[in-house]
């Protein structure tokens, strides 16, 4: 609900800029657009990026997580680190999952689909999910809250994940030891 206010809000806003600056125009004289600089991009970005930090505290705040943030931005709670080594680069992880939005709407889960299948540094993944991973080793368990940022940003994933969604992974990886690891490629 916050978020469509929100929507609703920056949208009039820009209307009023539009009309705003048309007004100001003499009848007859062409409207030149200006480009956002990167000082107005930069402010922009970072309005979104504390909105998003904002909304994630709620969300730990109501579920009552014990979380820590990384220095990237990635909000993690290692609930069963597993044994073994931990994970990087060119590893193959077997997991199970679920992906959901901070409002509990479920986009993805192994449940459903069968174990997911990931090699570290070449399967199309959130970045935000492969840092997280590397926290892991095999038989882990963790949650992992994703901001816009580190997974699939301002577009979404054209499927289930929509445009500037914050994520939530819940991950159990169900490799007992890491089979072969992937050469070269």
């Amino acid at each position: 609900m916050k978020i469509k206010c929100l929507k609703n809000i920056i949208l009039y806003i820009i209307i009023l800029c539009q009309l705003i600056s048309f007004s100001c125009n003499k009848p007859g004289e062409q409207v030149q657009k200006k480009k956002p600089g990167r000082r107005e991009l930069e402010k922009v970005n970072t309005y979104l990026a504390e909105k998003d930090r904002e909304r994630i505290l709620n969300y730990i705040e109501r579920k009552n997580l014990k979380m820590t943030e990384s220095s990237s931005g990635l909000w993690y709670c290692i609930i069963n680190e597993g044994e073994g080594d931990f994970f990087k680069e060119n590893d193959r992880i077997v997991m199970d999952y679920e992906c959901t939005l901070l409002d509990g709407t479920k986009c993805y889960s192994s449940y459903e689909t069968g174990p997911k299948t990931v090699i570290l540094g070449k399967s199309n993944i959130e970045a935000g999910l492969a840092e997280g991973l590397k926290m892991l080793k095999p038989g882990g368990e963790a949650i992992f809250i994703i901001p816009p940022f580190l997974g699939w940003g301002l577009l979404g994933d054209d499927r289930a994940i929509p445009p500037r969604a914050v994520i939530v992974y819940e991950v159990k990886i169900l490799n007992k030891k890491t089979p072969n690891r992937v050469q070269g490629d």
